[in-house]
């Protein structure tokens, strides 16, 4: 796979196309000033990125559309070179919720289509605004899934033009397959996002969706942020691992450097996130140098099949979908 800067596209079983890196944006919007996604966009695009990963519950796709349309109007970019990702969240996947929910996502944006949309978990909450409905107890309200009917509706609007690709993320494989073998399915998905990265490589539902040609996004691909409310602080962070570094020395790279390379190597779309500009552009460096075999196989040995994400406070959801074994 010969991917550069300039071209690192890779095909979807769809027929699109989707850029192996991209912009993560998830933040926590109490925590993060005002205009700081916005400000990152702008640096990816100027720093070769071309996919935005967002979502509607991250509340700053208001910003991310800001940007797009910024370099947009700068003649940086074409719109259709840019790939953006949206997520239908846990209180919308009722299926006459769908369109207008990724309607209102658009309207965020302030653009026409989106070039993916995809489930963001397979657990269904109660229906509604509330991103994350709990009672007077404090119980989380969750809901019966039926993600087949939830499907159709996407597949829906990708008939409307409002959606170029569909995909799922946290999906496991039982989840999967409940999708892949719908009677009279129009559209299978074309990705499944999730945690992956050298402490925890996914062997067999990489293998799995290599198999139904389904692209494997990694979220967390450098691990991810130590917060204890919701991250398995236990693993000791990625980033400090002596061989990634000792590989960083050898390729004059940065650990982070060769944890995505890893990655990329294997076909798996990376979506780092990054706020600061410097790691912005550090993290795109990473079409100049190549991995050998060897190294790659002693990359894929350090996988301790460690989740950092493990969602535990929805471990009692009918459909939480780390129970599996993959």
């Amino acid at each position: 796979m010969d991917l550069s800067a300039k071209s690192h596209r890779i095909p979807l079983s769809d027929g699109n196309s989707i850029p192996i890196i991209g912009l993560g944006t998830f933040s926590d919007p109490a925590k993060t000033p005002k205009g700081t996604c916005e400000a990152s966009v702008k640096a990816a695009i100027d720093a070769g990125y071309r996919h935005i990963d967002g979502a509607y519950i991250y509340q700053n796709e208001h910003e991310v559309g800001n940007a797009i349309r910024a370099k947009i109007a700068e003649g940086k970019v074409k719109r259709e070179d840019i790939f953006y990702c949206g997520k239908l969240w846990a209180t919308n996947l009722v299926p006459e919720m769908v369109r207008p929910t990724l309607e209102r996502t658009l309207k965020v944006l302030q653009l026409d289509y989106v070039d993916l949309y995809i489930i963001e978990i397979p657990m269904a909450f109660k229906p509604g605004d509330e991103i994350y409905p709990k009672d007077e107890n404090g119980k989380w309200l969750y809901h019966e899934s039926n993600l087949c009917a939830t499907w159709e509706a996407l597949e829906a609007c990708k008939d409307a033009g409002l959606v170029k690709s569909l995909g799922v993320s946290n999906f496991n494989r039982r989840q999967l397959e409940l999708i892949l073998n719908k009677p009279g399915l129009k559209y299978k998905p074309v990705s499944n996002q999730v945690e992956c990265h050298p402490y925890f490589t996914q062997p067999k539902l990489w293998k799995f969706c290599q198999q139904h040609n389904i692209v494997i996004v990694a979220y967390s691909p450098l691990g991810t942020c130590r917060d204890p409310t919701w991250v398995n602080v236990s693993c000791p962070p990625l980033l400090k691992d002596t061989l990634l570094n000792s590989l960083g020395k050898k390729y004059n790279k940065t650990a982070a450097q060769i944890a995505l390379r890893f990655n990329i190597q294997r076909g798996v779309v990376v979506i780092p996130k990054s706020f600061n500009p410097e790691r912005i552009k550090e993290n795109f460096q990473i079409f100049d140098f190549f991995l050998t075999e060897q190294d790659m196989k002693n990359i894929e040995a350090l996988n301790k099949n460690v989740r950092f994400v493990e969602l535990l406070m929805w471990s009692d959801h009918p459909e939480y979908p780390f129970h599996d074994e993959y």
